[in-house]
């Protein structure tokens, strides 16, 4: 295999000037700034700042309403996660046998994923809107008035809804390609040897498949406790109220509508922590039973 080679060792280094000082601007420098504004009790209008030690993160500890948004965050990220893998893999498989149509067909399914979070959201506002929203409409049909922004179970499930309907084309593409990669004398192979279609799936398919779906699951968490943001800023209309929100989503109301920028700051802290902690788990424990061919 051939390597890239350069006449001078500075060369390659000003390359990657510009991707490292992307890195250094927009992430590092604001983390170093989040944990050092986490010991402070800061003035909501900018005249300075008190150092109060670790009492922002004491606060988190013994806030009910914290460790609230926290368990509903945990049960959207795994809501978000599980239905839309499940979703994805299950028209995966359907597209991946289409014979006919099957361009259109991947077409369609794929289409939603150049929506931009926040006009997914509003999208997500259309089909809920308590008046004529096609989706409350059929909420009431069968005995279930529908009241988004209004009623916390009821705005939560439209979250989920919405944040899965955005994520499922992402996983779709990955999954089909993922499908397309196993050698069809593989699939031949395991016909003979098992009739069951669903015993096949589970026995041959869905193991080759392990690496991707490993892949996608660090994905679908991240995108379910960040990249929701626009989406749920949206479907709450940006008052939050008594509706539900998210840890990540709590960071910016605490922050720019609370002016509490040192509580602000300890929440992103906990939060940059737990997701660290979190991708440590899944590569040392997860990808341990990850077999890559």
């Amino acid at each position: 295999m051939k390597r890239a080679g350069f006449s001078t060792r500075w060369l390659p280094i000003l390359l990657l000037v510009p991707q490292l000082a992307i890195i250094a601007i927009f992430f590092y420098w604001p983390a170093v700034h989040a944990v050092q504004s986490s010991f402070y009790l800061q003035d909501p209008f900018g005249f300075g700042s008190t150092y109060v030690g670790v009492d922002n993160y004491a606060d988190l500890a013994n806030s009910g309403e914290y460790l609230k948004i926290a368990r509903f965050t945990l049960i959207f990220t795994v809501l978000v996660t599980f239905f839309s893998l499940g979703l994805a893999l299950l028209l995966a498989v359907k597209a991946d046998n289409v014979i006919r149509g099957a361009r259109s067909y991947r077409t369609l399914l794929m289409w939603v994923y150049a929506v931009a979070p926040p006009v997914a959201g509003f999208i997500g506002l259309i089909m809920f809107n308590q008046s004529w929203g096609p989706l409350t409409e059929l909420a009431r049909s069968v005995g279930w008035d529908f009241k988004l922004g209004v009623n916390f179970n009821d705005t939560a499930t439209a979250m989920v809804l919405v944040s899965v309907w955005k994520q499922v084309p992402v996983n779709f593409i990955f999954f089909l390609s993922g499908l397309q990669s196993i050698p069809k004398a593989v699939r031949e192979a395991a016909l003979i040897d098992n009739r069951s279609a669903t015993g096949r799936f589970w026995d041959v398919t869905f193991p080759l498949l392990a690496p991707t779906g490993f892949f996608l699951l660090i994905i679908n968490i991240t995108y379910a406790l960040f990249d929701t943001f626009g989406i749920i800023d949206t479907l709450v209309k940006g008052e939050p109220g008594n509706n539900p929100m998210t840890l990540v989503y709590k960071v910016y109301v605490d922050g720019f509508r609370g002016n509490d920028l040192g509580g602000s700051s300890a929440q992103s802290v906990v939060l940059m922590v737990l997701v660290l902690a979190l991708t440590v788990f899944q590569f040392r424990l997860i990808e341990r039973r990850i077999h890559y061919t």
